[in-house]
């Protein structure tokens, strides 16, 4: 019988030992598999779904990746060391020299800088779009295009995209339609259902949920191109550990209920900080302000994720201020974690960027990024009042 998502981040397969059934994924922690058959082992290290070394598979690993590839209705998935591993190989693998890539202007500072690296050192070509119109794709498009790159929401300022009318186009036009999934998680959004045809995420952030595990993985409608993209990864090394897998198996049993959390937790926070004075603005779908808050509530019935900007009212002296008076919370990079943690893009996530780029996806050296985590909403409300005070 189909399964909610929440039940399926649950009931992974494991393996069976003889009419035992281990209840947690075991941790093969090795890195190679011997084989009494010279044949069978040749044939293994060519073969994804075999195991011989572990740059090419583990299965800790590939339980993840089977776990991931249920929540998120895939083919295949491939698991890699990290976020931008897996968005770098996944790219390597769909783009060439002279290529042209659609992306969405609103964009993670870490795929943007990647994005930059691509173009000058290969010259793809690179267009970036508002993500507001699908009729942008369609004006952009050139007859060297081959990927249209998308975020579910926008990491820091929680832009929404309406995916399936953007995957439509991309779609029409043969393009690959790529979505960055991280902070929507499988149980907020499966873009692979609205038509995209690979799924990223950083499994560092809500995959495993208690800011101790570094990982990526990428999720394919196809599985010849998981194949496609399962052979570079084993030219660029980007694969994951199995210790980091097994940890974000652990954290993937408490995924639905920790987004709720999460979810409930900044909705309200949010709320509070658009009322107070010493905030200018705040970016988060869930106010009835926010530009993409209808198309929010449409695309992401379960909730937006953790994470939303504000933007501190005076400057670069007040921001500051306001972090450093900041007791409960954390000044730190990532999020998706137990712990609520504030950072200023302009100086961190975004920092390969120009000023011209940053205010145009509203980016500001007031900006402040908060990553909600699991603690109360009256402590957290509590910590942002004394701190803006």
């Amino acid at each position: 019988m189909p399964l909610h998502p929440e039940t399926q981040a649950i009931h992974v397969d494991v393996p069976d030992l003889n009419g035992a059934r281990p209840l947690s994924v075991p941790l093969y922690q090795t890195a190679n598999f011997g084989y009494d058959n010279p044949e069978d082992l040749a044939e293994a290290i060519s073969r994804p779904e075999s195991f011989a070394y572990l740059r090419n598979s583990n299965p800790t690993v590939r339980a993840l990746e089977n776990a991931v590839s249920q929540l998120e209705g895939a083919a295949a998935s491939l698991a890699a060391a990290s976020g931008i591993g897996a968005i770098h190989t996944v790219l390597h693998t769909l783009l060439g020299s002279g290529d042209h890539i659609i992306v969405q202007r609103h964009l993670y500072g870490g795929t943007f800088a990647l994005l930059k690296d691509l173009e000058a050192r290969f010259g793809i070509a690179v267009t970036y779009v508002d993500g507001r119109d699908p009729a942008e794709v369609t004006a952009a498009l050139r007859p060297t295009t081959k990927v249209l790159y998308l975020e579910t929401i926008s990491n820091p300022t929680a832009q929404v995209t309406d995916l399936p009318a953007f995957f439509a186009v991309g779609r029409a036009a043969r393009l690959t339609c790529v979505v960055d999934n991280t902070f929507a998680s499988p149980m907020g959004c499966r873009p692979l259902s609205m038509g995209a045809d690979v799924v990223v995420h950083s499994s560092t952030k809500f995959l495993s949920g208690h800011c101790d595990v570094l990982g990526g993985i990428a999720s394919f409608a196809d599985a010849g191109l998981h194949r496609r993209v399962w052979s570079r990864s084993l030219e660029t090394g980007a694969i994951a550990d199995p210790f980091a897998a097994w940890l974000t198996l652990r954290g993937l049993a408490t995924l639905g209920l920790r987004m709720r959390r999460h979810h409930e937790t900044a909705d309200g926070l949010a709320h509070f900080l658009s009322r107070h004075p010493g905030v200018e603005k705040v970016h988060w779908p869930g106010l009835p302000d926010h530009p993409a808050h209808e198309l929010a509530q449409r695309l992401l019935p379960n909730g937006y994720g953790g994470v939303f900007a504000i933007d501190v009212a005076g400057g670069r002296k007040e921001t500051l201020e306001f972090t450093r008076r900041l007791r409960l919370v954390d000044r730190a990079v990532s999020l998706g974690g137990f712990k609520t943690l504030v950072q200023q893009p302009s100086a961190t996530s975004h920092r390969s960027m120009d000023a011209e780029g940053l205010r145009a996806i509203g980016i500001t050296e007031g900006t402040v990024r908060i990553a909600v985590g699991l603690e109360h909403l009256e402590d957290l409300k509590a910590d942002f009042a004394q701190a803006l005070s």
